[in-house]
């Protein structure tokens, strides 16, 4: 009797030692917070660029210069979604509810959803540099070519990839999704008449 008291003693010290490590990740969401200044530094030099260059820049340079910035943009939106959502799901709960600019998704994004949303993010960051690469494309060699190929391919890959994730998660779901969500359009609908 006295050694299963034991044993239940060591095992729950183990499982909270288990439960206590996942602290350990804390550090590195920190880490992607200080590396949005480092984004931001890099953001504030290409908008200063565009500004100092943008009298005598061609429409191409100012726009590809814009694709820079929506692309920076875009990167640190994933970072917050990463940061928030991966602290939120493998730390601990944020408790912000009462705090009037706290974003909606914040609490609500699941693991499943953080996976479609960062490569929903890494989607549209490919197509912003794939049609940075094209503006800029000036006289076609096969090197270029090649360069623009392999392009197409990766972010045709990171397209099928999202698309398969969230077929995948739908159909583990059960297709909640799709239930929750004609239901939701239902009520609009029958609520606008």
């Amino acid at each position: 009797m006295a050694e299963k008291t034991v044993i239940k003693r060591v095992e729950i010290f183990l499982e909270s030692m288990l439960f206590s490590s996942r602290w350990l990740l804390a550090p590195f969401y920190f880490g992607l917070a200080l590396a949005l200044f480092v984004l931001l530094i890099k953001f504030l030099m290409e908008l200063l660029h565009l500004a100092q260059t943008a009298f005598v820049s061609t429409e191409s340079d100012v726009i590809l210069g814009l694709l820079t910035l929506v692309d920076l943009t875009l990167t640190g939106s994933l970072l917050i979604i990463v940061i928030f959502s991966g602290y939120e799901n493998f730390v601990s709960r944020m408790d912000h509810s009462t705090h009037g600019d706290r974003p909606e998704w914040m609490g609500t994004i699941d693991f499943a959803a953080l996976k479609l949303k960062m490569l929903s993010s890494i989607v549209a960051i490919s197509a912003v540099q794939l049609l940075r690469q094209f503006m800029s494309l000036g006289t076609v060699t096969p090197e270029r070519e090649k360069e623009l190929f392999w392009l197409v391919i990766i972010h045709i890959v990171f397209v099928v990839s999202s698309v398969l994730l969230a077929l995948s998660d739908r159909i583990a779901g059960g297709g909640h999704g799709s239930t929750e969500a004609s239901a939701s359009e239902a009520g609009t609908k029958t609520s606008g008449h």
